[in-house]
């Protein structure tokens, strides 16, 4: 039987199914989320699906790092003052935030836009890694960090990206392990995620135990 089988109106039901379709949102709180937007002034309610429209509208993805932005090139690759030879390599937006949060990075990101995943059908294809490469072909960059969840598809995806990127000249580094193994770097508190930041290691440290010359 529907879920929506005895709601009062159709209309209702239309909005309430379209709320249950963004992750994270079952169809109680898609009805209260409806319900409480239907006692909201009806400019309120405007200025809210007008702020979706233009964001799907008129969001981009920065043309250097992948990042959202409003224009071509995000805030932080316009900014002069970000220490441009680091590229740290973030899964998604909100891993970008989350670093941006502890205030002890200054470079540059590269955002993937995902994780190799065999069994949820990702693979290397389906992230930006050749732009990354493209990007450290280009020269300019003397370190890669590698940020990705502490996963096995995290991991995964760090050693793909190490084998692609072994032969530039260029370090590339890991977070320290002060992030729980399995934890996503948004839910690292901000004091845990920055100590992992500046106490980054040579990537085959981490992964091989074989030290790669940090000079």
């Amino acid at each position: 039987m529907s879920a929506f089988h005895n709601y009062p109106s159709k209309l209702l039901e239309q909005a309430v199914r379209e709320f249950a379709s963004l992750p994270g949102i079952g169809n109680k709180t898609a009805l209260r989320l409806v319900l409480h937007l239907l006692k909201q002034d009806e400019e309120d309610v405007e200025n809210f699906g007008n702020a979706m429209i233009e964001l799907k509208k008129n969001i981009h993805h920065c043309k250097i790092c992948q990042n959202i932005s409003d224009t071509e090139r995000c805030q932080i690759c316009s900014n002069p003052n970000r220490a441009r030879e680091q590229v740290c390599v973030v899964e998604n937006i909100r891993d970008v935030m989350a670093i941006e949060g502890t205030n002890q990075y200054t470079g540059l990101y590269h955002v993937l836009g995902g994780i190799i995943s065999p069994i949820d059908g990702v693979g290397p294809g389906d992230l930006t890694i050749d732009q990354l490469e493209q990007r450290i072909k280009q020269g300019g960059t003397d370190e890669v960090i590698l940020a990705l969840s502490t996963t096995m598809e995290g991991d995964t995806t760090n050693f793909y990206i190490y084998k692609r990127l072994q032969s530039y000249p260029i370090r590339i580094t890991t977070l320290a392990r002060g992030v729980s193994i399995g934890d996503e770097l948004e839910y690292a508190d901000e004091i845990t995620l920055g100590r992992s930041i500046l106490d980054r290691t040579p990537f085959e440290v981490s992964f091989s135990g074989r030290k790669q010359d940090p000079s």
